[in-house]
């Protein structure tokens, strides 16, 4: 699986990641490769276990201007329900609260299905080429509760890599974000609420999404 983002504001860097089945059926690992970029010769392995979600391996070597303010640890979000989150990227903007229209880009992932890239916000665009943001009301409920928490602590500018739990996911078939593509969203919830799989205790490893998160703009209701 390969996606993208914006990271150190002055370049784009393709973000390589593999997950991989560890020993434990309902553990993986995501391994990511940050290759050189024309710009900053930086080259990074990041192994996270879901099980976890601790970075097991990280090493670079660099010369010139690398990102030395990536952390290397993801932290459980305060009042999130289990909600994970790595920054990538600190914002230099507003922090949202309730209420806020909050436009954000990202790429959303399954844990399940070799980490099947299941929608990006990327892949949709307007007339002149420019990928649309997701927009939505901050504290409306319209969202998976999982992209409330990680955004509310955000600031605009940032990107946030998030582990979203079951019980803040995709609880029923009607919660956006969700692809507008109909063979897309069938699979995603194919997949989430496969009624054999949950019944052989499978339901943590079905239901747990990864989110790449941008905060791109907010504005008051």
């Amino acid at each position: 699986m390969k996606g993208e983002l914006k990271q150190c504001s002055s370049s784009l860097l393709l973000y390589h990641v593999d997950l991989v089945p560890t020993t434990s059926s309902s553990a993986f690992k995501i391994c990511a490769s940050l290759p050189k970029s024309s710009s900053i010769s930086l080259t990074r392995r990041i192994c996270i276990s879901l099980s976890t979600i601790s970075v097991l391996t990280l090493s670079s070597s660099s010369s010139n201007s690398t990102c030395s303010s990536i952390p290397q640890q993801f932290v459980v979000l305060p009042n999130s329900g289990g909600v994970r989150a790595l920054d990538l990227r600190i914002g230099d903007g507003d922090v949202p609260v309730d209420g806020h229209h909050v436009a954000i880009h990202y790429y959303g992932r399954l844990a399940a299905k070799q980490g099947w890239r299941f929608d990006s916000t990327y892949d949709h665009r307007d007339e002149t080429g420019e990928p649309i943001p997701f927009i939505f009301i901050l504290g409306s409920g319209k969202v998976i509760s999982g992209i409330e928490a990680a955004v509310r602590s955000m600031k605009v500018g940032g990107i946030r890599r998030v582990i979203i739990p079951p019980s803040q996911g995709y609880l029923n078939t009607s919660q956006q974000p969700i692809p507008p593509n109909f063979f897309d969203r069938q699979r995603l919830f194919t997949t989430i609420f496969n009624p054999t799989r949950l019944a052989n205790g499978e339901g943590s490893t079905l239901g747990t999404l990864i989110f790449d998160i941008e905060l791109v703009s907010l504005r008051h209701h």
